[in-house]
């Protein structure tokens, strides 16, 4: 087991609903441990955001998952991460404070955010939430 955080098409939902990717491979549902949120910031790619994770930057919001470690391929596969490839995303660990049983705890995350210079010239989306930000995009 292990844990992920989510910010753009892997949250419930979303084209990529990391829900759905798990139960397409057979593979336990994923346990939304809940909301959360990282510093950086967050850019439109048109159908997905990317992330650039700056401890200066804005809250950048998502969602924590604990997940089995047989589904890591599978996000992977999605974010187009492959060993020795250098690609748009990268897989990346965080640590990530979100609230279990009424505390607060650090958990060691796995993310995958983008470099700044793959964002060069892309709109930066200023609410910090692809979700909403989606969704006023279609209205």
């Amino acid at each position: 087991m292990q844990y992920v955080f989510v910010y753009g098409t892997l949250r419930a939902g979303e084209a990529n609903d990391i829900n759905q990717a798990a139960e397409r491979h057979g593979i336990a549902a994923p346990q939304c441990l809940g909301r959360a949120h990282v510093h950086g910031e967050l850019f439109d790619f048109g159908a997905y955001p990317g992330l650039v994770i700056d401890d200066e930057g804005q809250p950048v919001h998502g969602d924590v998952y604990r997940i089995e470690d047989a589904l890591v391929p599978v996000l992977d596969e999605i974010e187009e991460v492959y060993p020795g490839v250098e690609g748009l995303f990268r897989a990346h660990r965080l640590h990530v404070e979100v609230e279990l049983d009424g505390r607060r705890d650090r958990l060691d995350c796995m993310i995958y955010p983008v470099t700044a210079q793959a964002v060069a010239g892309l709109s930066r989306i200023e609410s910090g939430d692809w979700v909403t930000h989606r969704a006023s995009r279609v209205k």
